[in-house]
C-alpha cells in the first residue's frame, strides 16, 4: 500500500510539473508513473481550475474587464506558454498546403508563421473574452465553469493518450505507447463529478462536455492531417478545450 501511494505521489508531481508551471519539483521516475496513469490529466485540471478562478471570486466587487485579465493572467502565470506553443505549431501546420510529412515538418520548424499568428491570438482573445462572460456570471456558477472547463480540456488529453496513435517518435509516442483503451474509466470517473460544481445548474456539466469536444477537434485534424497526435497536438488540444469549454458554459448559462 505505500508502493502504491508512493507511485500516485511521483505520478501528480510528475503531472503537476508537465502540465503546470507550479514548483512542485520533479525526482526520478516521475515522468513514467504520470504517463501511465492517465487519471492525473484531469486531477490536476482540478488544481488549475481551482486556482486559476481565484480572480472570479472579486466578480461584483471589481469591474468585469480586470475580473477577465485576473482570470487570464492567472492562467498564464499557472500553465506558463508551453501549450500554447502547440496551439502555434498547429495553427502553422494547417495553413501548409502539402501532404502528412510537409505538414509534420512544419510542426518541426521554429519559424513563426502567420499561421501560428492567428492561431495563438484567436485563442488568447477567446480566454479573455471567456473570463470577460465569466465576470457576469454569479460567482458560484463563474468558478464551477471555470473548474469544469478545466478539467474538460485534461480529461481530453487523458484520452488522447488512451486511444491516439503517435505520428511520430516524440511525447506522442512516449504517452500514447504506455496505455490502452480500457485506461479511459479512470480519468472519466475522475472528471465527471465536476459536472456537479454548478448544482442545482447543469452549466458545468455542460462546460465539462463543450471542453471535451474542443479537445477532440485538434484530434480529429491531426488524424486526417498529420497522420496521429504528437505533443503540439496536445497542448493544443489542452488549449482550444478550455476556451471552447468556458463559452459552452457561459453560453449554457445565458441560454437557461
Amino acid at each position: 500500500m505505500t508502493d502504491r501511494l508512493r507511485t500516485i505521489g511521483r505520478a501528480l508531481r510528475g503531472g503537476t510539473a508537465f502540465l503546470t508551471r507550479l514548483p512542485v519539483g520533479t525526482q526520478a521516475g516521475d515522468w513514467e508513473a504520470f504517463v501511465s496513469r492517465p487519471a492525473v490529466f484531469p486531477l490536476v485540471g482540478y488544481l488549475v481550475g481551482g486556482l486559476a478562478a481565484l480572480p472570479l471570486l472579486a466578480a461584483g466587487t471589481l469591474p468585469a474587464s480586470t475580473v477577465a485579465l485576473g482570470y487570464l493572467l492567472a492562467i498564464g502565470f499557472l500553465t506558463g506558454i508551453h501549450h500554447l506553443d502547440g496551439v502555434a505549431d498547429l495553427g502553422d501546420a494547417a495553413v501548409v498546403h502539402g501532404d502528412p510529412d510537409r505538414r509534420r515538418e512544419v510542426l518541426k520548424d521554429t519559424t513563426t508563421g502567420v499561421g501560428a499568428l492567428f492561431a495563438v491570438t484567436v485563442v488568447v482573445a477567446g480566454l479573455a473574452l471567456a473570463g470577460l462572460g465569466l465576470a457576469a456570471l454569479p460567482v458560484g456558477v463563474a468558478v464551477g465553469v471555470a473548474v469544469a472547463a478545466e478539467v474538460g480540456a485534461k480529461l481530453g488529453m487523458a484520452l488522447l493518450a488512451c486511444l491516439g496513435t503517435a505520428s511520430h517518435e516524440g511525447f506522442g509516442s512516449q504517452v500514447t505507447g504506455a496505455l490502452g483503451s480500457s485506461s479511459v474509466v479512470s480519468p472519466v470517473a475522475i472528471a465527471l463529478p465536476v459536472g456537479l460544481f454548478s448544482w442545482p445548474y447543469p452549466v458545468a456539466a455542460v462546460a465539462l462536455g463543450g471542453a471535451l469536444a474542443g479537445a477532440c477537434l485538434p484530434w480529429w485534424w491531426a488524424r486526417r492531417n498529420l497522420g496521429g497526435v504528437s505533443g503540439d497536438v496536445f497542448g493544443a488540444a489542452n488549449e482550444i478545450g478550455r476556451v471552447v469549454g468556458l463559452h459552452v458554459g457561459v453560453i449554457a448559462w445565458t441560454l437557461s
